[in-house]
């Protein structure tokens, strides 16, 4: 009906003008605005709630939003001009959801495009992607605050502010803070406190300085900035522009809010009147209250049954979810988890949340309750020893770790006589299951191997000597390698790592590790070093390489992988000992490298071996691999040349004579291999 369609529309274009009036002021002028939750372009995860909250993020992991305003600016007065002064004001608030910590930021940005379809999310903030970072066509300027500390962008800490153009990698970056006028120093802010801050942005064309200056939303604006650069915006800013903001989440979830914002150009952003915003939202956990207790005059038989019975239920209740408390672990909070959290989210531990189990533990998929973000927790018996503080620290320390080849350590969580470690879930499993498995079953190609080959090698070298400790991981092999949704290798299981600073010497230690894995060297001195990781990277490589196990059991009786490549290399078939189920579709130059490169890392004598920076220039073609030169006489095996070094190996394990060089007697710590 006509008349009801006119009806219709005429509804629609009061309630567009009622959210207008509710929510959104514009300051009069071409050249400048002021908005309080006003009606935005949005795309991804973006929402303006009916509070007029702009939310770029919601309660969901790895995901993007973007809000711009509505129509493009002109940022010069007349085409080949240069770009005039501007002035940014916006009061925000990032929203933690289950903990105390965000990943990974929003930012403030000027675009010649509203379409950001090709970002990606966690580290690149909704604004680029691994292609795009660092491009000129970007055309890109924005202003990063960054709940997430990465090293592939040289950020750093995980609570900082920075000025980036057209990379994720800043031009200036400094911790977040403010200058307080009444002492004259800056003042350290957290970024992911759940409290609301302002921030202003301001460019001069004529000295083309670009300032950048941050508060608490209840104070002016302080008379230093935080950040100072100079950068010719002339050069980059096309005509015309969009203006607005993104943001991404990573493993943990976080609200990422705007509550406010202004703009001028060649004019001071109008100024926000902190009386019109809206009030943050609040999310986590409820705190409920406590039982109020009920007095009643007369103590009936009922009134005693009741309390008894109630007694009993808390009893129950605090025993099935008691955890280990000590003192010291106040200051690692943020990184415990709940046992009670992780008991419904892997709904008791039951057998069909089961993804694997060896020789320290079980581990399980799990889906946090709050969050709903998926997670893997692993068991691993323990005893409440004065060592166990230092556990925990290095525990927290790895949850710090940041690369693509390596599961991050989300936390921890102590109960009576186990401990449970909570990491990133990886969708395709480990990668012993792609290896060794029935000939009906998938297998991985050769580009794929090497790939993860290379990946494994990667997050290695960020353990040894690219973060600001070294870490040394003590059990590299193929079950913790896991893989990715896309196939990546990520080494994981960080529950045996040991951490040492750069420069010192580590200490001895117990023994402990995989049999098939560790290096002769560790009996003997019982100190794990980079160099003990390289040899079970070795031995990783050739196991990936050649679908074999490191020790393979027939009957009565063993094969030593290392010792029967060795074998072929000596009779000039290395190629031979390729996993058969590659069927001639491989790299023939890619395969004999990996094979010598397996043999050069897995080399008895530990200084023979190289570093993981030359791993990586040998596996990148930056540098030939040496020629491997033989050592001792054919007739003797490869695995017993390290061996014959050592000595008071017999208080960690016992050689039967019959299997003497096969390490089949380690028993001290050590898993089984598979």
């Amino acid at each position: 009906m006509p008349g009801m369609e006119h009806l219709y529309f005429l509804l629609q274009l009061l309630f567009s003008m009622a959210l207008n009036l509710l929510f959104s002021t514009t300051a009069a002028g071409e050249d400048q605005f002021i908005q309080y939750g006003s009606i935005l372009n949005l795309d991804g995860a973006a929402t303006v709630t009916a509070d007029g909250v702009l939310e770029l993020t919601n309660h969901t992991v790895h995901i993007k939003g973007h809000a711009f305003y509505p129509t493009p600016w002109q940022f010069r007065k007349s085409p080949g001009e240069i770009v005039q002064s501007f002035s940014v004001t916006f009061v925000f608030g990032i929203v933690p959801i289950s903990s105390d910590e965000c990943t990974d930021g929003m930012s403030f940005l000027v675009s010649p495009t509203e379409d950001f379809s090709g970002a990606q999310t966690s580290q690149y903030l909704g604004l680029l992607n691994k292609t795009s970072d660092g491009k000129q066509s970007n055309h890109l300027f924005a202003v990063e605050l960054d709940s997430s500390q990465n090293d592939e962008f040289k950020d750093i800490d995980d609570n900082h502010i920075g000025i980036n153009i057209n990379s994720l990698t800043s031009l200036q970056s400094k911790p977040a803070a403010f200058y307080d006028e009444k002492n004259g120093m800056f003042k350290n802010l957290s970024l992911v406190s759940g409290k609301e801050m302002q921030v202003w942005v301001d460019y001069d064309c004529e000295t083309t300085h670009i300032n950048v200056t941050l508060a608490p939303l209840s104070l002016a604006k302080p008379s230093k900035p935080l950040l100072s650069a100079t950068y010719n915006l002339s050069t980059l800013l096309e005509d015309p522009s969009y203006i607005g903001f993104s943001a991404s989440t990573g493993p943990i979830n976080c609200l990422y809010c705007v509550l406010g914002w202004s703009m001028g150009i060649d004019h001071p952003a109008p100024l926000i009147d902190i009386t019109k915003l809206p009030k943050l939202p609040h999310v986590g956990k409820k705190h409920h209250s406590k039982v109020l207790e009920i007095i009643l005059p007369i103590a009936t038989a009922m009134f005693i049954l009741l309390v008894g019975t109630i007694i009993i239920l808390l009893v129950w209740w605090r025993m099935r979810y008691a955890e280990i408390h000590e003192d010291w672990e106040a200051e690692f909070g943020p990184h415990r988890f709940s046992y009670k959290d992780l008991f419904h989210a892997t709904d008791g531990f039951k057998n069909k949340n089961l993804l694997g189990q060896g020789g320290f533990g079980k581990v399980y998929k799990a889906v946090l309750p709050v969050s709903k973000l998926e997670v893997a927790v692993k068991r691993v018996s323990h005893e409440s020893k004065q060592g166990m503080k230092e556990f925990i620290a290095e525990v927290v320390s790895i949850g710090r770790l940041r690369h693509r080849n390596l599961v991050q350590l989300l936390g921890y969580c102590r109960r009576k006589g186990e401990l449970l470690l909570v990491y990133e879930y990886m969708s395709n499993g480990s990668l012993d299951k792609y290896l060794h498995c029935d000939d009906n079953k998938p297998t991985l190609d050769w580009d794929q191997r090497f790939q993860i080959i290379k990946g494994v090698a990667s997050g290695l070298l960020y353990l040894h000597d690219r973060w600001e400790k070294v870490v040394i991981h003590r059990d590299i092999k193929a079950s913790n390698v896991l893989l990715d949704s896309e196939i990546n290798g990520r080494l994981g299981d960080f529950g045996l790592a040991k951490l040492y600073d750069h420069g010192t010497d580590p200490q001895a230690t117990h023994v402990v590790g995989t049999i098939g894995y560790l290096a002769p060297e560790l009996a003997r001195t019982g100190k794990a070093t980079t160099q003990t990781d390289v040899y079970a990277f070795g031995i990783f490589i050739l196991e990936v390489t050649c679908g074999q196990r490191p020790i393979n059991s027939h009957d009565d009786s063993s094969q030593i992988l290392i010792d029967w490549v060795v074998e072929n290399w000596h009779k000039g078939s290395l190629t031979h000992t390729l996993d058969r189920r590659l069927q001639n579709n491989y790299n023939a130059d890619e395969v004999g490298l990996v094979l010598n490169l397996g043999l050069l890392c897995a080399h008895p004598f530990s200084n023979a071996r190289p570093s993981m920076r030359q791993v990586i220039q040998y596996l990148n073609s930056e540098m030939p691999l040496p020629e491997l030169m033989p050592t001792m006489p054919t007739n003797i095996r490869y695995s017993l040349l390290g061996l014959m070094q050592n000595e008071g190996f017999d208080q960690y394990a016992s050689l039967p004579s019959s299997t003497a060089g096969t390490n089949n007697g380690l028993t001290t710590s050590l898993s089984s291999g598979r």
